[in-house]
């Protein structure tokens, strides 16, 4: 069945026949995760990659404190996925946890790779998501080195005004890498902006 939300993502990049774009769909399986159940946990190898079709996850990292520190949030029409265990099948340093009652498509490695053979242009089509992705990353790590935490908050409330709506300050917070306290003065601040 193919899911016209996976199709007009796959269409931003790439422009695919009908009966390639059926193909490209039927690899993907769909799954519903609840409120706080986790996708992936650290230690386990990431077998999926997945695009989001409802709901929020968040993607985040245990330190040997056992403070919760927060890569990013996927929602809906996003892709999410830990690409270093995805790709070399090794233990995910990773957590991906529901925020919410969320429905997510997921393909596996195997089927991934079998697409690459079978229709090759959805090599250049995850290449391009790639591409994207590390773009952002790149961005966030500038962001971090070069704006105050205020900064930081206004800048990503700005561009995810969908996402800051479904967190908690706990969770901007350890996204921004500061405390709970100090995302509470940053807020408190800005009212009067």
């Amino acid at each position: 069945m193919m899911n016209e939300l996976l199709i007009q993502n796959i269409e931003k990049s790439l422009q695919l026949s009908k009966p390639e774009l059926e193909q490209l769909c039927s690899y993907f399986e769909p799954k519903v995760i609840q409120k706080k159940e986790f996708l992936l946990t650290q230690g386990s190898v990431c077998k999926f990659e997945g695009f989001v079709l409802e709901g929020c996850f968040r993607v985040f990292i245990l330190d040997k404190k056992g403070k919760e520190n927060t890569l990013y949030f996927a929602i809906k029409d996003w892709w999410l996925m830990d690409i270093d265990s995805f790709m070399n099948q090794n233990p995910s340093n990773l957590n991906i946890q529901a925020l919410e009652d969320s429905k997510i498509l997921l393909i596996n490695r195997k089927d991934k790779l079998t697409l690459y053979d079978t229709i090759p242009a959805t090599e250049k089509l995850f290449r391009i998501m790639s591409q994207k992705a590390i773009v952002a990353w790149q961005r966030r790590l500038i962001n971090n080195h070069c704006q105050t935490a205020k900064e930081r908050y206004h800048d990503f409330a700005e561009t995810y005004p969908n996402i800051v709506s479904k967190l908690t300050d706990k969770q901007i917070a350890s996204y921004l890498g500061i405390t709970h306290e100090f995302l509470s003065k940053i807020k408190k601040s800005s009212k009067g902006l």
